[in-house]
């Protein structure tokens, strides 16, 4: 998801994890707006406090930072929103997290970096590279694949796999016979043309509201699994 342009704030996403703990810490002397404004997270209003939240979704935020060590800045910003949080949240978890007959998780965040680089959105082009370069142990793929993914070193299957997504997801495109045979023939089944184009709408959707809200990713995003771990 996200406002495009250079954004270079190292110390201000670091501002931003600092200042939520401290936020849970003491729930009284930072508010959200503040937060907001501190760290340029949206250009729409934050409820006032973490308290001020609805359980579920102050949780929610809770447990991202516990696993994560930071919450990612998308959270917040959908903060503004709880039913849309929860609905968002919902249904990205229902698609990314199920088990596809043979879509892999790397490749669904293939699919989310490709079409989110045709749509310009530096949020989830950055946030999901991470997880492209998490998942398929290939530290230079999610970059090759934003700039041109016919020129990046992948298989037949995945450069059939992204030119379905682009057309599905960039420009209007619909499953016909001739693409239902061509992803057939690389071993998809229906059910993962399902996943395939429901990935690129999905995250279609998700590049325009982070381009609505100006919201940048967090510094943290930029390099996770760039440089294998030390042991």
């Amino acid at each position: 998801m996200v406002h495009g342009g250079a954004f270079s704030c190292a110390g201000l996403d670091n501002l931003l994890t600092l200042t939520l703990t401290r936020m849970i810490e003491t729930s009284t002397t930072t508010t959200f707006q503040e937060f907001a404004m501190n760290a340029s997270l949206s250009r729409f209003p934050l409820p006032e406090t973490l308290e001020e939240l609805p359980e579920d979704v102050r949780s929610t935020i809770l447990a991202v930072q516990e696993k994560a060590g930071f919450v990612p800045n998308v959270f917040l910003m959908l903060a503004h929103r709880p039913d849309e949080f929860r609905a968002f949240f919902a249904y990205h978890d229902a698609l990314m997290e199920r088990e596809s007959d043979t879509l892999t998780k790397a490749e669904k965040e293939m699919v989310v970096v490709a079409t989110s680089a045709r749509n310009r959105c530096l949020y989830c082009v950055v946030a999901h590279g991470a997880l492209v370069r998490i998942y398929s142990k290939q530290p230079l793929l999610a970059d090759q694949m934003a700039i041109n993914h016919r020129t990046a070193p992948i298989s037949e299957r995945h450069r059939v796999m992204l030119d379905f997504a682009l057309y599905i997801g960039t420009e209007q495109g619909e499953l016909n016979d001739a693409w239902q045979r061509r992803l057939f023939e690389v071993g998809f089944t229906l059910d993962d043309i399902w996943d395939i184009g429901a990935v690129a709408g999905f995250f279609g959707m998700s590049n325009r509201l982070v381009n609505l809200t100006g919201t940048p990713p967090n510094a943290e995003f930029y390099l996770m699994g760039r440089v294998p771990r030390e042991g």
